[in-house]
Formats: structure tokens, C-alpha cells, sequence
């Protein structure tokens, strides 16, 4: 199957209509992997949709998840009752992404067996992490934040909802793309599970001011209590200036991720492997360029939501097409961009982890 857009399910579109930053990845994959990793991600951005429909009852959402995910896994064939849940959807995508889910388990059936299971195994994982995190935060509002316990309970929480899928891209990738290429996977595996972690612990940092409000806090309450914090204090921008020296940790460990990533994107065999590793090297580049400016801004301001520009993104894609023949020139736009901000001066590490440059 060489399509990614097979009849009965406008893949791209829809696609397209529900992730506009993942589609700009999606369609600079190589053909080989970009149906796998297309209806991958198809099939996760469906069981967030059900997951993150706040408007129905946590017991209903885990009923509906329950349904998708055991259809998904091949462990029953029982119709799935979505049209309700997608009139819920304020976004047409969303709508969409629910209405057409038959059509796409459908289009799973059609992999290779080795496929099929790669698939079912990411999507096993990222919709476990779902079910406990919709159990975790029941009840949670403004007025009764929820916070993760733990650093531990962090890590794991990144690899269920990214790191595991850096290690299903690897496994797809290399299944396709370079079967016979002797390199160190279980290395390539490692980074690129680091890889995944690090863009989540990005967004997570991100959007905190946007969690909170929603009940959640998914920062470590025994890491924040440590700092002479409560997740409530996150609530208030002035607490920033007590926030800011442990903030500046978990930006060193989202950095040191995303450096692990940059070695799994130059770690991939360069020879027949461009458009895979640009697929890796823009959303890295842009994870860098908003710790840039979580670096500097009020992470607490609410009204202060920090993202990289249009031209910025612009400059990400140009830079790295005119580098890559230059190997040497390529390999230093990481370096370039951590090196000329005040990232480069982050050390320490919340989490326990050794720096990944």
C-alpha cells in the first residue's frame, strides 16, 4: 500500500484539518513510512478527541476510549456508536475524525501484519496513558488542582503520550527505510524515545498557565513542594520569580531531550534518508525555538501564551533544506540555535537525566 489517501478516507485532508504542524512533517515522510505513521497518528488524535471531551461525564469518555481501543487492537468487531460524541465537537475536524474512525480501522486492516502490530503496540500505550490520566485528574478544576506526583510519575507520563511514539517511528523507519544498515539500535531507541519525551515536556511547559485552569497540574507536586511551592501558586504570574530557578531545570531536561533528538536525526543513515530526517529535524528545531521564549517570557501569565512565529517557522524550513547538502553546516543548526540563547546557560536537571549533547 503506497497511498495515503485510499478511497473512502480522505487521509491527507483530514489530516490536515486536525494538525496543521503535523501534516507540514507528514508530508515530507518518505512514501515507505507516511501511510504507518499517518493513520498512527490518525487513530491518536481520535482517542484524544474522545479523551478530551470535557462536556460529557470521565465515566462516558472511558467507556467510548475503551470501545475505540479494543476495535483498534483487534479484540472485537463491535460497531462504534460515535455520531453523539461528534456532535459534541466544536471543531469540523474532530466531527470528522470521529465520523470517519470505522473507515480507518478499516484502513488498518489493510498493513502488513508487522505493521498492523507496530501500530496497535503505540496506540496500546498512548491510550493507556489517556485512560489514567483522565482517571488521574477526575474531579480536578481551577479551585481543585490535581498534581503528578512525582518526577517519575512525569517521565512516565511523557512516554506514554510521545516517547513511545519516537520508538514506534524508529521501528517503522527502520523496517523500511534501512533494514540492513548497521548502526546501534538500542541507542537509536533510546534517543528517540528522549526524542518524544523532550516535544512533550515542551508543550507541557508551554501550557501550563492553560492546565492549571483546566484542574490539571502536570508538574511534580513533591518536586514544586521542594522549592517552597504549591500548584496552586502557579495560578498567580508573581510567583514566577519563585517559580523561574526550578522552571529552568525542566527547560534544561527538555533541552538535553531534544540534543538526544538531534543525535537520533543525525544518527539516521544520511544516504537515502533526507526527507526523514528533516521530518525530525523541523519539529525539533521549532521545540528549541519555544524553549527560547519560555526562557525569557512569564510562563504563569495566562495572557502570555509563548509560540514560535510564522517566520520563524519559515527560517526553520529554509535554513535546514539549504544546509543539508553540507553536512558539516547541517549538523551545527542545533548547536546554533541553543547557543546563540539563553538555553546555553541552563544546567541541572529536575528529572535525573544526563545531558543528551
Amino acid at each position: 500500500m503506497n497511498s495515503v489517501e485510499p478511497s473512502g478516507l480522505q487521509l491527507n485532508s483530514l489530516l490536515k484539518q486536525v494538525s496543521r504542524s503535523f501534516y507540514l512533517t507528514l508530508r515530507v515522510l518518505p512514501g515507505a513510512v507516511r501511510p504507518q505513521i499517518g493513520l498512527a497518528y490518525l487513530l491518536a488524535r481520535t482517542t484524544d478527541t474522545i479523551a478530551d471531551t470535557d462536556v460529557l461525564p470521565v465515566e462516558q469518555r472511558l467507556e467510548s476510549l475503551a470501545l475505540l481501543r479494543g476495535r483498534i487492537l483487534g479484540a472485537h468487531r463491535q460497531p462504534l456508536p460515535f455520531e453523539s460524541l461528534a456532535r459534541r465537537q466544536a471543531s469540523e475536524g474532530e466531527r470528522a475524525l470521529l465520523l470517519q474512525a470505522e473507515e480507518a480501522l478499516q484502513l488498518l486492516e489493510r498493513f502488513s501484519p508487522a505493521d498492523r502490530q507496530r501500530i496497535r503496540e503505540v496506540l496500546k500505550i498512548i491510550t493507556g496513558g489517556q485512560e489514567l490520566d483522565l482517571t488521574r485528574f477526575s474531579g480536578g478544576s481551577e479551585s481543585n488542582l490535581i498534581s503528578l506526583e512525582t518526577e517519575a510519575d512525569l517521565d512516565d507520563y511523557t512516554y506514554r503520550v510521545a516517547g513511545c511514539v519516537g520508538e514506534f517511528w524508529t521501528h517503522v523507519c527502520r523496517a523500511h527505510l534501512f533494514p540492513s544498515v548497521p548502526l546501534d539500535e538500542a541507542g537509536l531507541i533510546a534517543d528517540g524515545i528522549r526524542f518524544g519525551k523532550g516535544l512533550q515536556l515542551v508543550n507541557i511547559l508551554r501550557d501550563i498557565p492553560r492546565d492549571l485552569r483546566q484542574g490539571r497540574c502536570y508538574l511534580p507536586r513533591v518536586s514544586l513542594a521542594q522549592a517552597g511551592l504549591k500548584p496552586e501558586d502557579l495560578l498567580h504570574p508573581g510567583s514566577e520569580v519563585r517559580f523561574r530557578p526550578l522552571y529552568n531545570r525542566w527547560l534544561a531536561d527538555a533541552r538535553d531531550h531534544l540534543a538526544a533528538g538531534w543525535r537520533y536525526t543525525n544518527t539516521l543513515p544520511r544516504r537515502g534518508c533526507r526527507r526523514i530526517r528533516l521530518a525530525c529535524a523541523w519539529p525539533l528545531l521549532l521545540g528549541v525555538g519555544t524553549l527560547q521564549g519560555l526562557a525569557t517570557g512569564n510562563v504563569l501569565d495566562p495572557g502570555e501564551r509563548i509560540k514560535v512565529s510564522r517566520a520563524q517557522v519559515r527560517s526553520v524550513l529554509v535554513r535546514s533544506l539549504v544546509r543539508y547538502p553540507f553536512p558539516g553546516w547541517w549538523r551545527s543548526l542545533f548547536h546554533e540555535a541553543v547557543g546563540s540563547s539563553p538555553l546555553a546557560a541552563l544546567s541541572g536537571s529536575a528529572a535525573g537525566h544526563t545531558p543528551g549533547l
